[in-house]
């Protein structure tokens, strides 16, 4: 997935206004989710069961003055509701883990914003263990900027933290030694749209998940993730969780503009 953001997202998101690069996507996606819908759900029966419906509302208009008849339809449609959301289980099941990869490829670009230079943000590092277990030696060996204040312990939650300014534009790496042991983590400083990775990870699935762009650290690593505090990126069509409500949004009316074309029943 990492490999598909950068050959085919990338591209996308740096070279289109932040709205158009959302909608090019929202729309292939849409398409890509249609087709394997088609062929991931029981085509017929979804068929059978909408021919019915409409054959239900259409009683319903020529027997209206019919009470009774009238509330076995009404139960007959809320039936077949029913059994369409049923059918429509098994697509989504298919679908959830695709779509989900592909939402954690956007979040990088969407979610946040690069620092610019000059910009402070707060670095913090969580190591493993307890409370009572011995600190390990940890110093910040490469800074593409200056320490303001840190590294400050919290010794209850096994965390340090920095508070840095960073000066250069670019993607850099910042570089601890921990027990003699180089670890990094990226940065990105810069203007427009850059991949931003909030944390490099433990190995929590969820936060690997969310923060697919660096190496997870391994179970057995004293630093259990580094996380960075980055600005939320405005706008409504790719800023700060709106980009996933414009995603959803218009990958659902693109899916039903080409339902005709791909011939699938929904």
């Amino acid at each position: 997935m990492n490999a598909l953001g950068r050959y085919l997202l990338a591209p996308t998101i740096t070279h289109l206004p932040g709205w158009l690069s959302n909608t090019v996507i929202s729309a292939v996606m849409g398409i890509l989710l249609l087709i394997i819908f088609k062929y991931t759900s029981d085509q017929r029966a979804i068929g059978e069961i909408r021919d019915g419906i409409k054959a239900d509302l259409l009683a319903l208009k020529l027997f209206k003055d019919s009470v009774g008849l009238t509330f076995r339809l009404q139960g007959r449609l809320f039936r077949a509701a029913f059994y369409l959301l049923a059918y429509a289980v098994r697509p989504m099941l298919v679908m959830i883990l695709p779509v989900s990869l592909v939402l954690s490829q956007m979040a990088l670009w969407y979610q946040s914003q690069p620092l610019q230079p000059g910009e402070r943000t707060i670095i913090t590092m969580q190591l493993s263990g307890t409370a009572t277990d011995p600190w390990p030696s940890v110093k910040m060996a490469s800074l593409p900027g200056e320490v303001i204040t840190g590294p400050v312990r919290i010794i209850s939650q096994r965390r340090i933290c920095w508070d840095v300014r960073i000066n250069k534009s670019d993607e850099h790496n910042i570089v601890f030694d921990v027990n003699d042991q180089r670890l990094a983590k990226s940065i990105a400083v810069g203007e427009g749209f850059m991949p931003v990775s909030v944390m490099r990870p433990g190995c929590r699935w969820k936060d690997v998940l969310l923060n697919p762009l660096e190496k997870p650290f391994p179970p057995q690593s004293l630093v259990q993730g580094i996380d960075l505090v980055y600005p939320d990126r405005p706008g409504r069509a790719a800023g700060s969780d709106w980009w996933l409500v414009y995603f959803f949004i218009a990958s659902m009316v693109f899916a039903l503009l080409f339902k005709p074309f791909i011939k699938v029943r929904i």
